[in-house]
């Protein structure tokens, strides 16, 4: 029973900015990580950044210096602020979260929210 719902997708010029955002519920033991994939249109899932329980960070190198990513533990809940978007940032944005849903659990798997919609315009 783990969910993943996000938000803040939608319609954007180029040079404008979004923020994304992602709340976890549901039986979490422990959060090990969360972070945004994302996907083209004829194009395989990428990494976009994600962000440990601890704090760090880790970013594709096309989203560097533009995209921040951020993290609030106690709400469980992940951010994704874009900034300086380009055309080819459009694709569906997929929230991810790394955890162990409960203490008999030995190993932590990939929960995945619904994707939302991130269109860059010129």
């Amino acid at each position: 029973q783990v969910q993943l719902v996000e938000s803040g997708g939608g319609l954007v010029q180029t040079g404008g900015s979004l923020r994304l955002s992602c709340a976890a519920s549901g039986n979490i033991f422990n959060m090990y990580s969360m972070g945004w994939y994302r996907q083209a249109p004829g194009k395989q899932r990428e990494l976009v950044a994600s962000i440990s329980s601890g704090g760090n960070t880790d970013y594709s190198d096309s989203v560097k210096g533009r995209f921040t990513i951020s993290g609030d533990n106690a709400k469980r809940t992940v951010y994704l602020q874009m900034s300086s978007l380009k055309a080819e940032d459009t694709a569906v944005y997929y929230c991810n979260a790394n955890l162990i849903s409960s203490p008999r659990s030995n190993v932590p798997r990939d929960y995945w929210g619904q994707g939302t919609q991130v269109t860059v315009s010129s």
